[in-house]
């Protein structure tokens, strides 16, 4: 096994573009609807395995049709998904997402069997070959901060398996939780406001500096279209972002981390892989949806 995912599962319908939602029951012709796998475990191994990596995810499901669809489109994909838990009586995870034309993207979302998530449900022995494991949405899996946890995260780092962590939710409390991972994994990888709301500090890097006091190898700040920032022992570094047609930007984080990923499996350094991160993000974000736009590693390097 090269790479393990583990946390949120989402089913995301999008429509784009939408500038308003219509009074009444008025309707707003649009010119693409879709339906995707998503989430920061399930959005994530979809785009590794367009980068060339053999990807199993774990995580939990309801048992509804929305958990069908889901299984379909990741084992269509290329994910295995067979060390992923369904829940009796639970929903799946579902987001609506309305695009704006700019790219933007408020949402509506159900949580559902993510909030289930614990330790239990992952398949150690998985755990144990896997060459890297990126952490989606630890924040809202509340069940994984578990001691246990922990402790395997540890076992693995020292056996040589890089650990990446990334976040979904915007809420300081949830996020502050998140922050007991932090010495259990090499990277983590933020948006702004999720290093701004997790720390308290003033600005984007006093925020990375404090995460990275926490103990990771290296914290990278996803900012849009100012780039990233990458902050390791070593110092600091901006990343910028590559200049692109945006149709969404939903999956751009989640892209980013497959591809930073990608490059240290192909054993580049942080800022080379980070790299790599923002030419996978700049891809997703010419098309409605987490993986659109991405296909395959070397049209995605192309653009470096």
């Amino acid at each position: 096994m090269t790479v393990v995912t583990v946390g949120v599962h989402i089913v995301d319908i999008l429509a784009r573009p939408v500038d308003h939602i219509p009074e009444g029951q008025d309707t707003v012709l649009v010119d693409q609807i879709r339906l995707t796998a998503a989430g920061a475990a399930a959005g994530t191994a979809v785009d590794l395995v367009k980068l060339g990596n053999d990807v199993v995810t774990m995580g939990a499901v309801g048992d509804d049709e929305l958990a069908d669809f889901l299984l379909m489109v990741l084992a269509k994909r290329g994910v295995d998904t067979s060390a992923l838990a369904r829940r009796a009586g639970e929903r799946t995870a579902a987001s609506i997402l309305p695009i704006r034309p700019d790219g933007g993207r408020p949402s509506f979302h159900v949580p559902g069997a993510n909030l289930t998530v614990a330790y239990a449900d992952l398949d150690v022995a998985v755990l144990r070959r896997a060459r890297a494991v990126h952490l989606g949405g630890m924040d809202v899996t509340f069940g994984l901060g578990d001691p246990a946890f922990f402790a395997l995260l540890d076992e693995l780092r020292a056996a040589g398996t890089i650990v990446t962590m990334d976040l979904l939710s915007e809420m300081p409390d949830l996020l502050g939780m998140a922050r007991a991972f932090l010495p259990h994994v090499d990277y983590v990888l933020p948006n702004e406001s999720q290093a701004l709301l997790m720390t308290g500090e003033p600005d984007v890097t006093s925020a990375a500096r404090a995460l990275l006091a926490d103990g990771p190898r290296g914290v990278l700040v996803t900012q849009g279209e100012a780039g990233s920032l990458v902050v390791t022992a070593d110092g600091e570094e901006r990343v910028p972002a590559l200049k692109t047609e945006v149709a969404d930007t939903t999956g751009c984080g989640d892209a980013y981390c497959a591809g930073f990923l990608t490059g240290l499996l192909h054993d580049r350094d942080v800022l080379t892989a980070a790299r790599w991160g923002t030419a996978a993000a700049a891809r997703v974000a010419t098309g409605l949806g987490s993986d659109a736009g991405l296909t395959d590693l070397d049209s995605t390097l192309a653009l470096l």
